[in-house]
């Protein structure tokens, strides 16, 4: 058994990533800036030793890294919405760069000196060309957003603390990833979201999209996150490595796999302009097969369960 602490546990890949990590018996803490938050991780959340807590204080988090003297740190804790990220660039490089450069100054102080995780994201590639699809690990970072950027710093700085302090750590770049308690402001989830409601009489049968022609690389968030426990177990320290699942779904059919699901049949989709990006790339698929050699990890649960389980979800949420 580890000792295992989880920066925003109670984000979307943090909740399952602690559920997993519970169930194949380790000692799990989680951290985030308000308890409340608890609420939405149900069972598991009383499952964790949580501690509230502020990524960008660096006092507060050395002192957390020294009192809970974790095996392994997995640093989820961010702000994840590439949109959102336009407006809130500020807030978006001091969450996920300062408060990366703390927990990696806690690690490397502390005497027990734990593997850390550092979660990137396809985002750091950015301007994709098509030919240059599947995107493998070597591919050049030109990121389109603030997000982008910021994940850039985080995975940047994971590595120099490899290399000058010798801490061992694992980097990340996960694709899109959606699953159960998926945000609102993800794509998949969005789509599920207005449909749940369109179910149960909540607003007109109609849906708002964006962009329905970019096609992405999806993976249910439950794979994602054994992912991560993989490569900080089995991967090489300093490396980074892919998670996704190599294969890539146009929104539009996303949309319509949802709308099969559905028990309404007539709902209108309708363009809307605010959901437009002020960038975007039309294809974006990646090559996990560096994972998938040091580590053994594959994606194992199937896209169409994926949705299933995400509309389902928000049934019960609206209803």
């Amino acid at each position: 058994m580890s000792k295992v602490l989880i920066t925003g546990v109670t984000g979307l890949a943090g909740g399952h990533l602690a559920e997993l990590l519970i169930q194949n018996g380790h000692d799990v803490s989680g951290v985030d800036v308000h308890e409340s938050s608890l609420s939405k991780l149900g069972e598991i959340g009383r499952r964790i030793c949580f501690y509230e807590c502020d990524v960008r204080d660096a006092i507060s988090v050395r002192n957390l890294v020294e009192r809970f003297q974790p095996d392994m740190i997995f640093h989820l804790a961010a702000l994840t919405s590439i949109p959102d990220s336009w407006q809130l660039a500020r807030e978006t490089y001091e969450v996920n760069i300062l408060g990366t450069m703390n927990v990696l100054e806690a690690a490397r102080q502390s005497k027990h000196r734990p593997l850390v995780h550092i979660p990137g994201s396809s985002a750091e590639y950015g301007m994709v060309y098509e030919r240059e699809n599947p995107v493998s690990e070597q591919a050049p970072l030109r990121p389109l957003s603030p997000y982008g950027v910021s994940k850039i710093a985080q995975t940047m700085m994971g590595y120099q603390h490899y290399m000058n302090y010798g801490l061992h750590v694992v980097r990340t770049r996960a694709f899109n990833n959606t699953g159960p308690r998926a945000s609102a402001s993800s794509v998949c989830s969005a789509f599920a979201k207005q449909i749940a409601e369109i179910e149960h009489k909540r607003v007109p049968p109609v849906i708002r999209v964006g962009n329905l022609d970019a096609r992405r690389d999806f993976t249910d968030v439950r794979d994602v996150v054994r992912g991560y426990w993989l490569a900080l177990e089995r991967g090489e320290a300093g490396e980074v490595y892919n998670v996704c699942s190599g294969t890539s779904h146009a929104a539009r059919q996303v949309l319509d796999m949802l709308l099969k699901s559905s028990s309404e049949r007539h709902i209108e989709v309708v363009s809307d302009l605010t959901r437009l990006r002020p960038s975007d790339v039309p294809l974006l698929v990646g090559d996990f097969s560096k994972i998938r050699q040091q580590t053994g990890w594959e994606p194992a649960i199937p896209f169409d369960k994926t949705l299933t389980d995400l509309l389902d979800y928000w049934r019960i949420q609206v209803g």
